[in-house]
């Protein structure tokens, strides 16, 4: 694999290019690393979709999962020794970025468990414990932006533990969360702690284009997820340069940074990079699938850089209002059901990682 062009030049534009995914096979193969080398791959995020799909369909994760499983590990605990250990390997293969932008990219991902989205305390509990496992300088600790999850994320601030705000889904979703993580940044100031602890806010696009494709005119399919995302970065940059922020970035806070998220085109119709190519911001990040990644790289793109107005987002918006698109009331349940779906994927993970616990002891006995 020769370095890509067109990666390259995202990253030379000043978005930094995260990949939405991570297994052992991955890391143990060294194809992470190549991307690293070759795509500019900068930081990644995971999930409990990611984890499910690759326990459910190999055998990489067997062998730990039966000594675990021996040791009396189980379910959640089980899992996370496992999240763990993969986290951990990417890191370390992040750590020069990290620390050649001094703190602000080379990041990894690992999320609380998806049944603690509206559950204050017993998330900012799992986020401490799991960042305090890790000890990595440059491993997040992912928290729903839902309604509960806003309290969870400023304490964690506050208790400085880098935070990835996940499951955001508007521009209005998004203020929430980087409210809640400037009051935590502002009440370190004030107790005379160093404010430097990082965050970014992720928002989710291709849903929106899902979720509204046989409900508006064909003129209109596929934009509603870039406008969300435009209007998102206006927010983001309102924020800053806005005086409370300013007084924050004085006495010496980081800003968190705007993640665009759920990048992969689902319209097998639309182009496969759109996302990418239509949401290029400096000071941003695009976290995308593996195969999106491989499609920009192939073909992408670099063009004109987002407006900080937005550019047409609130016109194009305005048109899906008009098609009786309830902006806000569908924000909601896409934030709802993208909980719901992680829950399921949640669950489903725990019943592989059971299941397979069962069959690896009887195996190792029988022997």
């Amino acid at each position: 694999m020769t370095q890509s062009s067109a990666t390259l030049e995202l990253n030379r534009a000043g978005q930094s290019l995260w990949l939405d995914n991570i297994t052992r096979e991955l890391l143990s193969s060294g194809t992470l690393k190549r991307y690293i080398e070759d795509l500019t791959v900068t930081g990644l995020t995971s999930n409990p979709t990611i984890f499910d799909h690759a326990m459910k369909h190999g055998s990489a994760y067997d062998d730990d999962i039966r000594k675990l499983a021996q040791g009396g590990l189980a379910d959640e605990k089980l899992f996370f020794e496992l999240a763990l250990a993969d986290l951990k390997r990417a890191a370390d293969l992040f750590r020069p970025v990290h620390e050649r932008t001094a703190g602000v990219d080379g990041w990894v991902s690992l999320e609380v468990s998806p049944r603690l989205a509206y559950d204050t305390n017993s998330t900012l509990a799992e986020a401490r414990d799991l960042h305090a496992r890790a000890a990595r300088p440059n491993l997040f600790i992912k928290i729903p932006g839902t309604e509960e999850g806003l309290p969870a994320i400023e304490s964690a601030i506050f208790a400085g533990v880098p935070i990835n705000v996940t499951l955001l889904f508007s521009a209005e979703q998004y203020v929430a969360a980087a409210q809640a993580w400037l009051r935590g940044i502002e009440r370190r100031i004030e107790a005379g702690l160093n404010p430097n602890v990082a965050s970014v806010a992720s928002i989710f696009l291709s849903r929106w284009d899902v979720a509204t494709a046989d409900k508006v005119p064909a003129a209109l399919r596929n934009r509603l997820g870039l406008a969300v995302g435009r209007r998102s970065y206006r927010a983001y940059c309102e924020l800053l340069t806005s005086p409370r922020w300013l007084r924050a970035l004085n006495a010496g806070a980081r800003p968190q940074r705007l993640l665009f998220a759920s990048t992969g085109t689902k319209d097998p119709k639309a182009p496969d990079v759109m996302y990418i190519e239509g949401l290029i911001g400096p000071y941003t990040i695009n976290t995308m699938p593996e195969n999106t990644l491989k499609a920009f790289a192939d073909h992408g793109k670099v063009g004109e850089a987002i407006r900080a107005d937005g550019g047409d987002s609130e016109a194009v918006l305005a048109e899906f209002a008009k098609s009786g698109v309830d902006l806000t009331a569908l924000a909601a349940k896409l934030q709802k059901d993208g909980a719901d779906a992680f829950v399921t994927s949640w669950d489903s993970l725990m019943g592989v990682i059971r299941s397979k616990s069962t069959e690896l002891r009887k195996a190792a006995g029988a022997r």
